[in-house]
C-alpha cells in the first residue's frame, strides 16, 4: 500500500454511521431484504444508504457535518426516506446490537467480491458477525494528531461502550452480558481495543505490514474500537453498540465530539502523554461489556472504582464549556436519560414482563415510531 496520507480537517467535523436490523413486521424477524429496500430508495438516497455484509442489515451514513444539529437534521430526512419504503415493504427498522432470536445461520451474505473474500478468509468468525453497531467520525488536522487521540481516548471507551449497550441476546438466550456484541466483534483478529501507537509512521508500517503479509486483503478490514481514518481525516469511534433510538445517537455523538475536541486542543498545548496502564482499558470494557450502565469502572487516575453514572457526569462536568463552543449542550445533557435508560436494560425489562423475545422486538420498535 505503501503512503498513506491523511485528509486534514481543520474543525472537529461530524459523520455518523447508523447500522440498522431490517425485520419482517409480522414475525419481527430478521429479513434478508437489503436489495429491496435499495430498488425502492432514489438514486441520491443509495448513496448514503449501503449494504452491508448480510443481507439483513443496513447502513446509512450522514455526509460531512459541523454540528450535532446537522446530524440530526441529516439523518431525520434519510430515516423518514428509508421508513417510506420499509412500510410499503413489510418492514421495520430494529434499532437495537443484535437480534434477540433470529439465527446468524439464516443469513445471507450480501452479493458482493470483498464480503465473499471476508468470509472466505474468516470463515464462521465472519458469518457470525450479525451484529449492528455506531460509528462516529471526528475531523483532526493531521495522522499524527488521530493516532494520539485514539490513544488518549482509549481510556474512555469502556464508558462509551456502557451507555450504548444494547445486546444482551444472541441465538434466542440471554446471555448475561449488556454488550454481547462486542464479544463477537472482538473474534475478529483485527478487532477490540487497538494497539498504542507513537505516531501516524508507526501505523502506516503496521497497516502496510498486514497487508504485505496477507493478514488483511486491505485497510478496512482494521475493525479496532477506535481507528484514524485517512480518507475523512477522521478519528471513528467504533465501540459503541447500536442505541435504541436517534436521540441516544446524538447525546451520544455531543459527548465523543466533545471529549475529541478537548483532548485535541490539549495536545495542541502540550499537555503530557497521559498515561493508562492497557489492563485498567481492558478490565473496564470487560465490566461494560457484562454490566453495561450499572458497571462499575476503574479511573486510570485514581484507580479507584466509580460507578457509570458518577462517571459520566464528572466527564460531562469537564466537557460541558466545550459543549458550548460545539453548539450541543442540549444533546451532550441528554447524555443523563441515557445513563438510566440503556438499550440493554429495556430489552430486558421487556423479556422480563412478557418472556417473549419477539415482544422485545415489537415493543423496542413501537417505541422508536418516530416518523
Amino acid at each position: 500500500m505503501g503512503t498513506i496520507s491523511f485528509a486534514r480537517n481543520d474543525y472537529p467535523t461530524l459523520g455518523v454511521e447508523l447500522e440498522l436490523q431490517l425485520v419482517d413486521a409480522e414475525t419481527f424477524a430478521l429479513s434478508n431484504s437489503i436489495t429491496d429496500l435499495l430498488a425502492g430508495l432514489s438514486e441520491e438516497m443509495q448513496k448514503s444508504v449501503k449494504p452491508e455484509l448480510m443481507q439483513s442489515y443496513l447502513e446509512i451514513n450522514t455526509g460531512v457535518c459541523r454540528t450535532v444539529g446537522d446530524v440530526r437534521r441529516d439523518l431525520t430526512a434519510k430515516l423518514k426516506a428509508v421508513t417510506e419504503v420499509t412500510d410499503k415493504l413489510g418492514l421495520k427498522l430494529f434499532w437495537a446490537a443484535t437480534h434477540p432470536f433470529s439465527s446468524w445461520r439464516d443469513q445471507q451474505i450480501t452479493v458482493n467480491e470483498r464480503y465473499y473474500e471476508l468470509v472466505d478468509l474468516m470463515q464462521d468468525v465472519a458469518r457470525r458477525l450479525v451484529t449492528f453497531g455506531l460509528h462516529i467520525h471526528v475531523g483532526v488536522d493531521s495522522g499524527d494528531k488521530a493516532v494520539m487521540v485514539c490513544d488518549r481516548m482509549l481510556r474512555y471507551l469502556p464508558l462509551l461502550l456502557s451507555l450504548s449497550s444494547n445486546s444482551p441476546f444472541w441465538e434466542g438466550r440471554n446471555t448475561g452480558l449488556h454488550s454481547n456484541r462486542s464479544k463477537i466483534m472482538e473474534g475478529l483478529p483485527t478487532a477490540g481495543l487497538p494497539p498504542t501507537m507513537r505516531n501516524w509512521s508507526e501505523y502506516t508500517w503496521l497497516i502496510n505490514h498486514l497487508i504485505s503479509t496477507g493478514f488483511i486483503n486491505t485497510i478496512r478490514e482494521i475493525w479496532w474500537d477506535i481507528r484514524p481514518h485517512h480518507n475523512f481525516g477522521t478519528v471513528e469511534i467504533r465501540v459503541c453498540d447500536m442505541p435504541a433510538n436517534l436521540e441516544q445517537v446524538l447525546s451520544l455523538t455531543a459527548f465523543v465530539q466533545c471529549l475529541v475536541k478537548c483532548i485535541s486542543d490539549e495536545i495542541d498545548e502540550g499537555a503530557y502523554q497521559l498515561q493508562h496502564h492497557p489492563m485498567m482499558v481492558q478490565q473496564n470494557k470487560w465490566r461494560a461489556t457484562r454490566y453495561g450502565i450499572d458497571a462499575s469502572l476503574v479511573n486510570s487516575d485514581s484507580y479507584q472504582l466509580y460507578s457509570v453514572i458518577d462517571s459520566t457526569k464528572h466527564l460531562v462536568d469537564l466537557v460541558a464549556p466545550m459543549s458550548e463552543r460545539l453548539e450541543c449542550t442540549d444533546e451532550l445533557n441528554r447524555i443523563y436519560d441515557l445513563i438510566h435508560h440503556s438499550g440493554a436494560k429495556r430489552q430486558l425489562e421487556i423479556m422480563e414482563a412478557t418472556n417473549d423475545k419477539r415482544e422485545v422486538v415489537k415493543q423496542m420498535i413501537e417505541e422508536n415510531n418516530i416518523f
